[in-house]
């Protein structure tokens, strides 16, 4: 067992050379686009997040989906709704899976494109179809959500980052056209918490940081926000020694080693595997303001 609780002050690399393509195919694209969808995990909407997406897209209008919205704090879900809408932002929360998200996407694009359509019908133009590209980082859920507005598999779904790599085209009806595009992170992580947020939601290979580091972090958060559920999922009692946490859900488990001691590597790989698997409920791990 490590006392080292941090994640290294060091930046973090990780931008293979594909995203780089990716990122100048997003250049190259945005000139044939209307609008930007950009796919967010519901649980990290600040860290999923593509800060170079802004210096990208400019002034263009933006729809802010956040995915993942049933392994997410619904009342969190509400507030950064509200909190991520402006002028030229609309936002709004779905479940790829279960809801009619292509009655959803059409509505809100319209939405947001229904004062320039206005005024190309002032003009006597017949407006064309709105065309927005889809842009998002590796698993944040955007290969599902081109599925389940395409009624099939045209994009590669994975539970692993960067399976998407070409860019395509499809229409959803005469009103709305989307460009789908190869998902793009930054080359570094400046902050260490928006590397463990997304190693923590799987955005990340888990090779980048080490399973010690994501479970302390994720337990630091659960002890802040949810303790009651550490409480009722694993019967324990709230320390303000982290190591003492995973030494009871250890025994509780049995997780044990010979002589009786808590296999903390296994206690760590088995309280990320459940917090992943949405075992303690749905969970936010950035807070509005």
């Amino acid at each position: 067992m490590s006392n080292n609780e941090n994640v290294s002050k060091t930046s973090i690399n990780w931008f293979p050379g594909h995203m780089n393509k990716a990122r100048r195919l997003m250049e190259d694209s945005l000139k044939l686009v209307d609008m930007v969808i950009e796919i967010r995990d519901c649980r990290i909407p600040y860290s999923s997040a593509n800060p170079l997406l802004d210096q990208l897209i400019n002034n263009k209008p933006r729809l802010i989906v956040l995915s993942k919205k049933d392994k997410a704090d619904d009342m969190d879900t509400i507030k950064w709704i509200n909190n991520l809408k402006d002028d030229h932002t609309s936002c709004v929360a779905i479940n790829s899976l279960n809801d009619n998200v292509k009655a959803i996407l059409i509505k809100e694009c319209r939405n947001i494109m229904a004062a320039k359509i206005a005024r190309m019908k002032a003009k006597g133009m017949k407006p064309r179809a709105i065309r927005a590209m889809v842009v998002g980082i590796p698993n944040v859920g955007k290969s599902t959500l081109i599925n389940a507005v395409a009624k099939k598999r045209i994009a590669k779904v994975a539970n692993k980052p960067g399976v998407t790599q070409s860019l395509q085209w499809m229409r959803l009806d005469k009103d709305l056209e989307l460009l789908d595009t190869p998902g793009v992170l930054w080359p570094k992580f400046n902050d260490e918490n928006v590397a463990l947020n997304l190693a923590l939601c799987k955005a990340i290979k888990d090779e980048v940081l080490n399973i010690e580091q994501i479970a302390v972090y994720a337990m630091k958060k659960m002890i802040a926000y949810y303790p009651e559920r550490l409480i009722d999922r694993y019967n324990i009692v709230i320390s303000d020694d982290i190591y003492d946490m995973f030494r009871q859900i250890g025994e509780n488990q049995k997780l044990i080693m010979a002589k009786n001691e808590v296999d903390y590597e296994r206690v760590y790989a088995f309280f990320v595997q459940e917090v992943r698997e949405d075992k303690l409920g749905g969970l936010t791990w950035e807070k509005v303001g």
